[in-house]
């Protein structure tokens, strides 16, 4: 469904991607692990058109994608960023919305704004109330479910547990599985490699802007370099 091919990216100097390739199959949650500054939210900015390429593509269901985000979006690819980057002063039900800015089907807009609040009933509360007000747990929802007003059918994830409780961040996860289940496919970027390899097919591991390992999730999981690089004390039933 999506394949990156000898992708090379620079900015400010810095090559931050060195002929990264990888690909994601329909239906599949692929993660990407990593350290900080190892390239992971520069590769998904790549995909979305945010960022611009020295050499290499991005293929999207066998074709080249455009280099514009909105008609990547059109296409069928969202992006939920890091930071959340949700539209503060903006009501709940304003920035969900916004996610379906492209659209013009007003039906399949409508059912989707429902189908977004039965799984996040707490957005539902909220839907007037402006999305700055909002705890961090109830913006990474917010962003979440602006990503489905999209109708796309392939999300990037950019750290979806960053900053959140423990308890929070198994309800992203157990979304995450949930958005598998709706048909989605996802390619996910997550600091947390224990709970990203619990719930992914497959995973690849960026360090300094190259692929230095891919393979099956339960595989990796179970490689003594992942586990002393990632996985820490949780691989060996700690913590």
């Amino acid at each position: 469904m999506l394949e990156v091919q000898n992708l090379h990216v620079a900015y400010g100097g810095i090559r931050a991607l060195k002929g990264v390739s990888l690909s994601v199959q329909k239906g599949e949650i692929v993660t990407i692990i990593g350290a900080n500054g190892a390239g992971k939210s520069t590769l998904l900015n790549t995909i979305s058109g945010f960022l611009k390429p020295v050499r290499g593509s991005v293929l999207y269901n066998g074709s080249a994608l455009p280099r514009r985000p909105d008609l990547i979006v059109k296409s069928g690819i969202c992006h939920v960023p890091e930071g959340r980057l949700i539209f503060a002063n903006l009501s709940v039900q304003d920035n969900l919305m916004l996610g379906a800015y492209l659209r013009n089907d007003k039906k399949a807009i409508q059912a989707d704004l429902e189908k977004v609040f039965a799984i996040f009933p707490r957005l539902k509360e909220r839907e007037e109330q402006r999305a700055g007000t909002l705890s961090g747990g109830e913006q990474q929802m917010l962003a979440m479910g602006r990503a489905l007003m999209t109708n796309g059918e392939f999300i990037l994830m950019d750290e979806p547990s960053l900053g959140l409780a423990p308890l929070l961040v198994q309800t992203v996860f157990e979304i995450i599985e949930r958005f598998r289940s709706m048909g989605k496919t996802i390619l996910l970027v997550e600091q947390n490699a224990f709970k990203a390899l619990q719930v992914a097919d497959r995973a690849y591991i960026l360090e300094q802007g190259k692929i230095v390992k891919e393979g099956s999730a339960r595989e990796l999981a179970r490689d003594p370099a992942v586990k002393e690089a990632y996985l820490g004390s949780r691989s060996r039933g700690g913590g």
